[in-house]
């Protein structure tokens, strides 16, 4: 399924609201003058309000799916509709805001 890629600045939220940001920065791919990320960097969460009494807050999130035809130095960049998951509590996260010109398979 095709998806815009996904870059530095995109606004990327796990289920609980809490801000998903990239550790990585692709810097090899540009997308609007801003870095892609490739799918076996790790991301940080910020801002999860999800009590640790229920198992949360989330902290990290990990792409599980990603682009299949569009690498960069033989890793797949995250696209939007790819899907990820947050550890500890197992939510996924969503791209809410992505830059519209790129799109990837």
């Amino acid at each position: 399924m095709p998806g815009n890629l996904v870059h530095v600045g995109a606004m990327v939220q796990c289920a609980h609201l809490g801000q998903v940001t990239p550790t990585v920065p692709n810097p090899r791919v540009l997308v609007g003058r801003q870095p892609t990320v490739q799918m076996a960097a790790p991301w940080t969460v910020a801002g999860c309000p999800f009590p640790p009494n229920s198992g949360g807050p989330c902290v990290t999130a990990m792409w599980t799916v990603a682009a299949t035809r569009v690498t960069s130095n033989g890793q797949p960049l995250v696209i939007a509709t790819g899907m990820a998951t947050c550890a500890p509590t197992g939510v996924p996260v969503t791209v809410t805001l992505v830059q519209p010109r790129v799109s990837a398979t």
